[in-house]
């Protein structure tokens, strides 16, 4: 196409050749961009899909089999190192672009973090409230970045991050003093106030932990790329050896989840229905965490953390609903306060001008 800029210099054929050019170029873009756009909308659609039916799966298993997360855990870490061992690694034959030490410091924590937030549902943590606590990732997230990054935000976030700081506490305590009422059962209300701060203990200190692990991630993009794929494998198979440690407790949940009764279905009436949940909870984990990973990749972070923030409003909707998780007026407040500070924090409510940084590296 371009051999006309060999011959003569013309401005007929000059003219024609960057009528060419530019016809070749526009089409390059127009399919790209339709390409990305394809891959944009298929990523989200999927985001919602597979997180939102994931949080179902999740919440069946621990209403019927509580204390089952570690097992629950096990399973999808050991699924996705499966999968990222073959077609991330081709069998361990391509090497990681980001060094193995990186990794094992980012793995720590992504481990640290994974068995906090899914042992909290043990602690009779409702999952509306485990959903709303984690929407507060916003707010370690930037108190960390100011401390360790020097970044100076705009007055809009830290309002946002206020708005959220309140709808958070609101739910929490609302949770705490209903507590009693929602179990219905014998527990004294200082036993159930005690279960459920542990449980809150653990998700804030996922929360911090999960915080101080993206500003780590954001020094390696830096450093080394992007590499999806890589970073999702080994961050879920360096962790294996430390599910030794939890052994007697996952064994002990795998034999009560064999006793379970079966789904009366066709094909199905044999199996029984904890390991169904089981396999369709990693199935859709797996699909969350993938389109995730395909989201921050094709889109801006604004865009995923719009993506994400959406997801986490109606995987609460479908927990209240299908559930009938109890949920009162107060928790409403709390939720639009969480929701509404993410959208302004976000810039959708009130565009804001950028961030500043300092020069200075986190390392």
């Amino acid at each position: 196409m371009f051999s006309c800029l060999r011959y003569g210099t013309s401005d007929s054929l000059s003219g024609q050749c960057s009528k060419l050019v530019r016809s070749y170029t526009l089409h390059v873009i127009l399919c790209s961009n339709v390409e990305m756009a394809t891959h944009i909308i298929v990523a989200t659609v999927l985001v919602f899909l597979g997180c939102c039916t994931n949080v179902i799966f999740l919440e069946l298993l621990v209403k019927e089999h509580p204390g089952c997360t570690n097992l629950i855990t096990f399973a999808q870490f050991l699924f996705i190192s499966l999968e990222g061992f073959i077609f991330a690694t081709n069998f361990g034959k391509r090497r990681p672009v980001v060094p193995l030490k990186h990794y094992v410091t980012l793995v720590v924590m992504f481990f640290m973090v994974s068995i906090s937030n899914n042992h909290a549902l043990s602690y009779d943590i409702s999952m509306p409230l485990h959903m709303i606590f984690k929407s507060g990732s916003l707010i370690a997230n930037m108190a960390l970045a100011v401390v360790l990054l020097r970044r100076r935000y705009p007055l809009s976030k830290y309002l946002a991050v206020l708005m959220i700081t309140v709808g958070i506490l609101i739910c929490t305590v609302a949770s705490v003093k209903d507590g009693g009422k929602e179990t219905g059962t014998t527990k004294s209300e200082d036993s159930t106030t005690y279960t459920k701060c542990i449980g809150i203990g653990l998700l804030l200190f996922a929360l911090l932990l999960s915080a101080r692990m993206g500003i780590y991630q954001e020094t390696l993009y830096t450093r080394y790329g992007k590499h999806p794929r890589e970073s999702l494998f080994y961050a879920h198979a360096l962790p294996l050896p430390g599910f030794l440690l939890l052994v007697p407790n996952i064994y002990t949940h795998a034999v009560i989840f064999n006793q379970s009764a079966p789904l009366p279905l066709p094909m199905l009436d044999s199996i029984p229905r904890a390991w169904v949940y089981l396999l369709l909870n990693i199935i859709t984990q797996y699909v969350c965490i993938r389109s995730v990973y395909v989201l921050t990749t094709e889109c801006s972070s604004l865009t995923v953390t719009l993506v994400i923030t959406l997801r986490k409003f109606v995987s609460l909707l479908l927990s209240i609903y299908y559930f009938q998780n109890p949920f009162t007026l107060v928790h409403w407040l709390g939720t639009a306060l969480v929701f509404a500070g993410t959208l302004l924090f976000t810039g959708v409510l009130l565009p804001a001008p950028h961030v500043t940084e300092s020069k200075t590296k986190e390392q």
